[in-house]
């Protein structure tokens, strides 16, 4: 597991300077409060996106072309096109990722024939939860921002504010791109996620002293409820929790029948398999599954279990898309240790086949291993930990590794945000 220090008084020593003036504080924070959203998007690519009449399979498609974790998709209501303009009125109605492509096949209807599931319209791996994805404008305020982030929303819509020179190097960029990015009315959108204003404030981190320095546990920030499934469950009977946890952009504690934290299955690891890893949710285990997901490759002996149990329960279509593309990846790490990783010229994609690339992305292999820290931990240092590790929560155990809660970018901005009222 990986744990956060305690301590961090030269760090902090460095961020709060006492001879720093009042004025000069004054000033900053008027600043800060004067940025709007634009300013947080600023080299954010822009999306790639899907119609609402597309299927499942071209949602599964263009998660494999695409490095990004999900896509948007869009409804354009042709009757009220804009002649003059030459627009259309379109809407982003949603965003699709890889996990809602393997829970749609777990479903019990779906696993006799998953590559009928495939031909589904792709409205129904749609969240039924309102407000997920919001449109804003360019001018939205920071406050306005964190306030829909605190309402419920996981990402916000913008437009890219045009700029010939940048637009001409953007389009020089992306002419490589299997998967283009899409205008709609007329303009290019981006994502603003709660990940994006986290690193924005830690920039500005020491305008909110001494609320960093303090600890979780004194800020009143842990959740004692969160989500958990039993080391030895199915991996199905979380299938609820984990479709929750995608919602709330948290994770699934798996625990022993002492409660102590053995690792985490989250809907961001599962983001980096591929739609056979329905086939592992159906028939493993969550330890298993655990070892299933870790670094990238599942065991041999692993595959052969899921192999014998579709086998067991008839499910022959299943089994033969599993089998297909399951032998390319385990074949692919067969002779690789669990320390090694793949080359720097190459990386790992989400069939588990190694691709070209120019660099190595570390979350393509991320391992089920929890990310954790302790009551006592700043608020700042958890809040370092979960941007470094790409995550929206942390884990909080004791030393005995018992799991007192959850902290997620919610609750802290929450903290932020009472703060920046205060500035007004």
């Amino acid at each position: 597991m990986y744990k956060i220090p305690l301590s961090s008084s030269v760090y902090f020593s460095i961020l709060y300077p006492k001879s720093t003036p009042f004025w000069l504080c004054i000033c900053m924070a008027a600043r800060l409060l004067a940025f709007e959203v634009a300013d947080l998007c600023l080299g954010k690519p822009p999306l790639r996106s899907l119609s609402v009449s597309a299927t499942v399979g071209d949602a599964l498609a263009a998660l494999k072309a695409t490095e990004d974790n999900s896509v948007s998709v869009w409804n354009c209501d042709h009757s009220k096109r804009d002649l003059n303009a030459g627009d259309e009125n379109c809407v982003c109605v949603g965003k699709i990722c890889m996990v809602d492509i393997i829970f749609y096949l777990c479903k019990e209807e779906n696993l006799s024939s998953p590559t009928l599931a495939l031909k589904s319209p792709v409205s129904v791996l749609l969240s039924k939860f309102k407000g997920l994805v919001r449109h804003v404008e360019a001018s939205s305020s920071l406050l306005e921002a964190i306030d829909l982030i605190l309402q419920g929303a996981q990402n916000l819509v913008v437009p890219i504010k045009s700029n010939n020179s940048g637009n001409s190097k953007r389009k020089q960029l992306l002419k490589s791109s299997s998967m283009s990015p899409t205008v709609h009315n007329g303009l290019e959108f981006c994502w603003l996620t709660q990940e994006d204003i986290m690193r924005f404030l830690l920039n500005s981190i020491s305008l909110f002293s001494p609320i960093p320095t303090l600890s979780i546990e004194a800020l009143g920030i842990i959740s004692p409820e969160f989500l958990a499934v039993g080391y030895h469950s199915l991996a199905s009977s979380a299938i609820g929790a984990l479709s929750q946890s995608l919602v709330d952009q948290t994770s699934v504690a798996v625990i022993n029948d002492d409660g102590t934290l053995i690792g985490e299955i989250s809907p961001f690891a599962l983001a980096c398999c591929d739609e056979t890893v329905a086939a592992a949710i159906t028939t493993l285990s969550a330890g298993d599954l655990l070892a299933y997901i870790d670094c990238g490759g599942p065991p041999e002996e692993i595959v052969r279990v899921v192999e014998a149990r579709l086998k067991e329960r008839n499910l022959e279509n299943m089994l033969e898309d599993f089998v297909i593309k399951s032998s390319s990846s385990t074949t692919l790490f067969s002779s690789s240790s669990d320390e090694e990783l793949p080359s720097p010229t190459r990386t790992l994609s989400r069939s588990g086949r190694y691709g070209r690339s120019t660099s190595y992305s570390a979350r393509m292999v991320r391992r089920a291993e929890a990310i954790v820290c302790h009551p006592g931990s700043s608020l700042v240092a958890v809040m370092i930990q979960a941007i470094a590790h790409r995550v929206n929560y942390i884990w909080v155990i004791e030393d005995d590794c018992s799991v007192v809660g959850i902290v997620t970018f919610a609750t802290m901005l929450e903290v932020f945000r009472e703060k920046l009222e205060s500035m007004i």
